[in-house]
């Protein structure tokens, strides 16, 4: 696979996410640069935004298999990525493998689960793969997760902990429409009966494992010069460094960003990394992993605008 042929895969999948999805155009462009660099992602956006809609219409398009998990306060870690159990005929243990155990998986009100199930969710992101009984399970290369929480109700939901949301390519938020799409909104889905699937609007499939495993490796042969390498630890270190923050971003950050950047300039064209790449990506990278400092929230200050300010004084290479 070439460049110009990841570009054209991007595009389609783009063409049919937009039979059904009105807007949420930079949403869908983050959801394929994490595709293609093998980071999850966390949608966060109050209810009624298309958010689990949009992660079955990405599933659609990419002929992958679709497993769905929503999260609840009773939920156990068991339910999550299975158990061996008896077999009274065969007087042995049989594997029930739970829905984790898919290529792209729908973690659905993440933050409604108790700690202690979303930590089976950790090796799974990192290693791609669940310990059952001592036993290691393989997920596959192409296991993706794309999680959705409300940001509003504050009632009987459980933050996630920093080293869950550090496996999280992006957070990304998931705004209210302008106007005009809510217009288009109202007309299209009006009339509808019960919740849309993303077969009533013709989505196509337009992937593969074999042709998004190609084009993952064509990622990661994407240029990324010594400047913009320096750049990208320069823009993480910032977070450590500044008084705004209580904590920075992680080596982690610095890595999953390069990636990113790299995804970014195939599904433009590209061959090569620019700074604008970088620039575009950082908040989505470093909004979940930095926290403010106590003095920046008592001010009243935003991370969203201190990441902003950081990108704004660390000087990109020309």
């Amino acid at each position: 696979m070439n460049i110009d042929e990841l570009k054209s895969l991007a595009d389609n999948i783009r063409g049919q996410i937009a039979k059904a999805i009105i807007g949420q155009e930079e949403i869908v462009d983050h959801l394929l640069i994490a595709l293609f660099s093998s980071g999850h992602v966390l949608l966060e956006g109050p209810p009624g935004t298309a958010k689990t809609f949009l992660a079955q219409c990405f599933s659609a398009t990419l002929g992958l298999d679709f497993g769905r998990i929503q999260f609840t306060p009773d939920l156990m870690p068991g339910d999550i990525i299975g158990s061996n159990l008896f077999n009274f005929q065969t007087s042995s243990f049989t594997l029930t493998r739970g829905p984790v155990f898919c290529d792209l998986l729908l973690a659905d009100e993440i933050n409604r689960t108790p700690p202690k199930t979303q930590a089976a969710m950790l090796e799974a992101m990192q290693e791609r793969s669940v310990t059952i009984d001592g036993e290691t399970h393989a997920l596959g290369s192409r296991f993706m997760v794309v999680a959705t929480q409300n940001p509003i109700e504050q009632q009987g939901v459980y933050p996630l902990p920093e080293a869950q949301l550090d496996r999280f390519l992006f957070k990304l938020l998931v705004e209210y429409p302008d106007a005009e799409e809510e217009k288009r909104i109202v007309t299209q889905y009006g009339e509808r009966v019960g919740a849309p699937v993303p077969k009533d609007f013709g989505i196509e499939t337009q992937a593969d494992a074999a042709l998004l495993n190609a084009a993952t490796e064509k990622v990661k042969s994407v240029k990324l010069v010594e400047d913009v390498v320096d750049y990208v630890v320069r823009l993480i270190r910032a977070t450590r460094e500044t008084a705004d923050l209580e904590n920075g971003a992680s080596p982690r950050a610095a890595i999953m960003l390069a990636n990113a950047a790299r995804a970014r300039a195939a599904i433009s064209g590209r061959d090569y990394v620019i700074p604008d790449d970088v620039k575009a990506l950082a908040p989505s990278v470093l909004r979940h992993r930095t926290m403010l400092s106590p003095a920046a929230e008592i001010e009243g200050r935003q991370v969203d605008s201190i990441i902003s300010g950081l990108v704004e004084r660390t000087e990109a290479p020309r």
